[in-house]
């Protein structure tokens, strides 16, 4: 009203009036011309869009190709963590380990040279009693053998896990359901918070996300077992929370700024939210970074998968999730 034509009148900001900065700032909004944010995200939005496609075929295909490396929670069998005291050198330990006449033996040395994780199988037998009663026997019988033939380097055995082949089947199979019905209702749950324009996006996102971290992981050789996927079902509520964030600013700015094209608002919407993503995005990559660099064993494997995720979060909820509301904008435009 009155006060924007005085302040469009007066642009020195001598009235009382002006001392306040926010004092109608819509009206204001409206005289000067709009302003889409300082970082042209969405200029190179086509670019990365193409990088996107191409860095998610590239990790399917190495997850083809190379495959998964189950653990025993997947594959099935038996893990038997063993302490020395002393630091000790992982051929006697396979020797030994491989001696026993059980099948499928393995050892895999971590920590400072003194802890080892030896796996076998698990053999079936005619029920699950029985099963049980040969592992034990199995366990039993490689815990002695490394016991007595270390003594001087004080060997422990600190835990033994055992996962049957039909079990672990069939935790691959919840796992990957519990992926699959968390994305379903992520789309569900966009969609009517939003606009099902938005769901698309945040989908895509999402399963960008899981493909390459776990394309990045598989290549870098690693196990994939339990607490990969819980990792992978984190980086999903990471991402999404990151994704929602910059849904929220981009829906205030449509109401705020109605009849600006909505690539503009996307991008004054990205800037608006910038200092916060970022401040969030490197707190969780740090405290992912402590634990990766100070923690052992299985905490390492969640570490990394996680850290890949904070990064690739935080790329995809600006440069997949966006861009993804403009093409569904532009084939399937909104009433309003």
């Amino acid at each position: 009203g009155m006060l924007s034509v005085m302040k469009k009148d007066n642009p020195s900001g001598n009235t009382s009036a002006n001392s306040n900065p926010n004092s109608d700032k819509g009206a204001a909004d409206k005289y000067k011309a709009f302003d889409s944010g300082r970082y042209d995200f969405m200029g190179l939005a086509k670019v990365m869009g193409i990088l996107t496609v191409v860095v998610t075929l590239a990790c399917i295909a190495i997850m083809m190709v190379k495959g998964f490396r189950y653990g025993v929670d997947f594959a099935g069998g038996t893990e038997m963590q063993v302490k020395f005291v002393t630091a000790i050198d992982a051929a006697k330990v396979r020797v030994v380990a491989e001696n026993q006449g059980i099948g499928g033996v393995t050892v895999q040395e971590f920590g400072k040279g003194n802890e080892f994780l030896i796996r076998f199988e698990v053999i079936e037998g005619k029920n699950e009693k029985e099963t049980a009663e040969i592992n034990s026997s199995t366990v039993s019988k490689m815990s002695a053998a490394i016991r007595s033939s270390f003594q001087t380097e004080g060997a422990d055995v600190v835990r033994v896990d055992s996962v049957g082949a039909q079990v672990g089947s069939e935790l691959k199979r919840n796992g990957m359901l519990a992926m699959f019905y968390g994305i379903v209702l992520v789309l569900i749950y966009i969609g009517l918070r939003f606009d099902f324009r938005f769901s698309a996006g945040a989908v895509i996102c999402l399963v960008h996300d899981v493909i390459v971290a776990v394309g990045v992981y598989v290549l870098l050789g690693k196990e994939v077992n339990v607490q990969i996927l819980a990792a992978v079902l984190t980086i999903i509520g990471y991402s999404l929370n990151d994704t929602i964030v910059n849904y929220d600013r981009v829906r205030e700015n449509m109401a705020l700024f109605r009849g600006q094209p909505l690539v503009k608002i996307m991008n004054r919407s990205i800037n608006d939210c910038l200092s916060r993503t970022i401040l969030t995005s490197l707190t969780t990559f740090l405290t992912t970074l402590a634990l990766y660099i100070f923690a052992t064993g299985v905490i390492v494997d969640f570490a990394l998968v996680f850290g890949i995720g904070v990064i690739l979060g935080t790329y995809s909820s600006i440069y997949i999730a966006c861009p993804l509301v403009l093409v569904c904008d532009r084939y399937f435009p909104s009433k309003t």
